[in-house]
């Protein structure tokens, strides 16, 4: 049985939609059976996990991810895909199916000229910022907003445009070891949306089929000594993070600088998210660079352009060898999750997963994060709260009937959140909520869910 049950959660992986639907529809009939038994949910959430649309480091669809969090226990996850919304619709059918408290998200990158001359998130790129929307609730923009559909299909050209231009300039230097974008590269894709991780997984596997010694072609290639691509050539993870670092990222071959126009604008992205009634979300790293330093001040701006919750990886900033780097990092954090509080942005937390190694769910309940475990806790039921009344009747942050009903965003949050903490997960809820009425008053609503 064990054997069948590993097989099926294999299945959740298929790049075919409907193996994927069959193989839950299998492992819920285990369950039934009482075959398999599914822990109750703890207090944990992991509200950022990107899905294999975009990468993720174990290869697992939305589907996988919403029965993995069910099968260990997780009360609450949330998906995000970089430049595309391919999994929101997938994901949130198998949190109604399992039995699970889940958001879905898109992650980008955008310019932001009042700090052009500031790097905040992305290293090395000043102006240029990683920024997210939280809580959408369908695939597709809606059919009435035509300029966010122009400008999200802009962005995944751009995306395109960039991957093909970069795996000229590494072919060119890898010669003879060189890679096909639509041959090579896109099969390792559900739905076309490829990341340098495809790439690179690419390259070190056509390294290793086609040379009789990758040890020394990369050892050449990345001007490092033999012994040490030797240590690491026959774990996949690592030589792959090795190459992207290395031919990728800044100051490699593949690398270009980016300017005012690479990428959208904040106020671009934020369009396309509140199209869909989603919530524009600040991303934070740890707190080192200058515009970070200067985090007031950025999250002033970035919500006066619409941002209303904040993102955080939590890992990065505690799970840190050196202890001095550990201790300024963590006083970053507790920091920034103050400042979040005072300005009334709720945060959404989580592992990624878009790396191999990335932990699946995050350790609330070490002394790092024990201080701030309830801040993160809190936004999660937040944005799951918005995603179950926007999917049950519209009535998301966003929608009007929220702005009518609460004149301050500390208050609407605080509604949201206890929605999300009353709100039972799954299509019984969904029903009984598309049964009220659209003017329903929240204190009925709450009342209702109780």
């Amino acid at each position: 049985m064990a054997d069948l049950t590993s097989n099926l959660e294999q299945q959740l992986n298929d790049f075919d939609p409907q193996v994927r639907s069959e193989a839950l529809d299998a492992l819920l009939d285990l369950v039934e059976a009482e075959v398999i038994t599914l822990p109750p949910p703890a207090e944990v959430a992991n509200m950022h996990c990107h899905t294999f649309f975009s990468y993720n480091g174990y290869g697992y669809s939305p589907t996988a991810l919403a029965w993995l969090a069910r099968r260990e226990g997780y009360k609450l996850m949330g998906i995000v895909d970089f430049d595309v919304l391919d999994g929101v619709d997938e994901f949130l059918k198998a949190c109604d199916r399992v039995a699970l408290r889940g958001s879905a998200g898109m992650e980008t990158r955008a310019h932001v000229p009042e700090f052009s001359q500031r790097e905040i998130n992305s290293p090395g790129e000043p102006g240029v910022i990683y920024h997210m929307g939280i809580g959408f609730t369908d695939s597709r923009v809606p059919e009435d907003q035509p300029a966010a559909r122009a400008i999200l299909a802009d962005m995944r050209q751009r995306a395109l445009d960039r991957n093909r231009a970069m795996i000229q300039r590494v072919n060119d230097y890898l010669d003879p070891i060189v890679v096909d974008y639509e041959e090579d590269v896109l099969p390792l894709t559900p739905a076309g949306n490829a990341t340098e991780r495809h790439m690179v997984t690419a390259y070190v596997g056509q390294a290793q089929e086609q040379l009789t010694d990758p040890v020394g072609f990369w050892a050449t290639k990345l001007r490092l000594a033999r012994d040490q691509i030797a240590a690491i050539i026959d774990d996949r993870p690592q030589i792959q993070n090795l190459v992207r670092a290395k031919l990728m990222k800044r100051g490699g071959v593949g690398y270009v600088q980016p300017g005012p126009d690479t990428f959208p604008t904040i106020e671009e992205v934020n369009q396309v998210i509140t199209a869909c009634a989603a919530l524009p979300c600040i991303t934070w790293l740890d707190g080192t660079s200058e515009g970070e330093q200067a985090a007031e001040e950025l999250f002033d701006l970035l919500i006066a352009k619409g941002a209303v919750a904040l993102n955080i990886v939590p890992d990065r900033n505690w799970r840190i060898r050196d202890p001095q780097e550990k201790q300024l990092k963590l006083r970053n954090l507790y920091a920034t999750v103050a400042l979040a509080q005072t300005l009334a942005l709720p945060i959404n937390v989580g592992t990624e997963m878009n790396a191999y190694g990335a932990p699946l769910i995050d350790a609330f309940d070490t002394p790092e994060l024990a201080p701030v475990r309830e801040a993160f806790l809190d936004g999660a039921y937040f944005i799951y709260g918005h995603t179950m009344l926007a999917c049950a009747l519209d009535l998301g942050y966003q929608s009007p009937w929220a702005s009518a009903h609460f004149t301050t965003r500390r208050e609407r949050n605080s509604f949201y959140t206890r929605v999300g903490r009353a709100a039972q997960p799954g299509t019984p809820t969904l029903a009984g909520l598309r049964a009220c009425a659209r003017d329903v008053d929240p204190k009925t609503l709450l009342k209702e869910l109780a």
